[in-house]
């Protein structure tokens, strides 16, 4: 009876000063329940949808649940916040974007760092913009556009969504390359911007090919070009900015997912395998080809590097734009 107790006694002690189980101790056994993806914008759009797509399949890979969580805020801050104070064990992951790149030279002060506050992942998609105007428009090219904005500068109107997106930088950043001036015009959102464009209120207009999809296939806009360096899977027909006279022109945006920063190794190479598996596929290629999307994996250190190259060149055209930081 003594052994007994004393015995007792000791497995008591030993498990009350025992450490916790830590992070690297429970990624062997990752994903045993449902993991969240949180992402700083609304239903609907093209990251939205990209990261429904991804989390219906990394379920299916990995047998638990992944589900999406919005979170819209500006800059992403609400979503950043979630994820950064959540514990760093995989189970609550980040749709970043080129958006986030953005957001380090757009606002005076972010509450956190996404080089440092987050462990890449991986990339999941990158698409172009579409620079498009009116089927009854004048300009059957970019370039035609190009040499009417230089015939009389400042006169042409080009419709984006708000100051500080990636179409409205894109817009000042081919003023800069192509060596025009035209009068940027923000709209709240693209539904607002698209309707100018089909009344002719604006000469030209720049948003994803998701989002213009059903007029250009209806005959109400016509793509001029598209904004990558290469042309498009999506719309290889299309001339690229920099073909249509505009040199060095190159704006992707892109989709990847970030875990909180200190998540084991361990975790982010499951979900890095995973991801792979899951671009590579055929219909997941195609679903997201549909949307403008070219789905594609990277290495943690490829998709960090890119966070930084982004953040470097959109300083660059904010601060040459004059845009106010918020």
């Amino acid at each position: 009876m003594f052994f007994n107790r004393a015995a007792a006694r000791l497995i008591l002690a030993l498990a009350l000063f025992a450490p916790a189980a830590s992070p690297q101790a429970s990624a062997a056994g990752y994903p045993d329940r449902s993991v969240r993806i949180v992402v700083p914008f609304g239903p609907g759009g093209i990251a939205d949808t990209t990261a429904r797509i991804v989390a219906e399949k990394l379920g299916d890979k990995l047998g638990q649940r992944f589900y999406v969580e919005n979170q819209p805020g500006a800059g992403g801050i609400a979503a950043a916040r979630t994820v950064i104070s959540s514990p760093p064990d995989g189970y609550t992951l980040a749709l970043l974007s080129n958006g986030t790149a953005i957001s380090v030279s757009l606002f005076k002060k972010l509450p956190f760092d996404p080089l440092k506050d987050f462990a890449p992942v991986s990339s999941l998609g990158f698409f172009d913009f579409i620079f498009a105007t009116g089927s009854g428009s004048e300009f059957k090219t970019l370039g035609d556009f190009i040499a009417a904005a230089k015939a009389k500068p400042g006169a042409l109107n080009v419709g984006t969504i708000n100051i500080g997106s990636t179409q409205n930088l894109s817009a000042e950043l081919f003023k800069t390359l192509a060596g025009i001036d035209f009068t940027i015009i923000p709209f709240r959102g693209t539904p607002e911007v698209m309707v100018s464009q089909l009344q002719g209120d604006i000469a030209l207009m720049i948003d994803g090919y998701s989002s213009m999809k059903g007029n250009l296939a209806d005959g109400k806009l016509r793509a001029l070009a598209s904004s990558g360096l290469v042309r498009s899977e999506s719309t290889p027909e299309l001339a690229t900015v920099r073909e249509s006279g505009a040199t060095g022109y190159d704006v992707v945006s892109w989709n990847a997912l970030f875990a909180p920063a200190g998540t084991p190794p361990e975790i982010v190479n499951t979900l890095n395998a995973a991801l792979r598996a899951i671009l590579a596929d055929a219909e997941v290629k195609r679903r997201l080809l549909e949307l403008g999307i070219e789905a594609k994996a990277s290495t943690p250190q490829e998709i960090s590097a890119r966070l930084q190259s982004d953040i470097d060149k959109w300083q660059r055209v904010i601060e040459k734009a004059g845009i106010q930081k918020q």
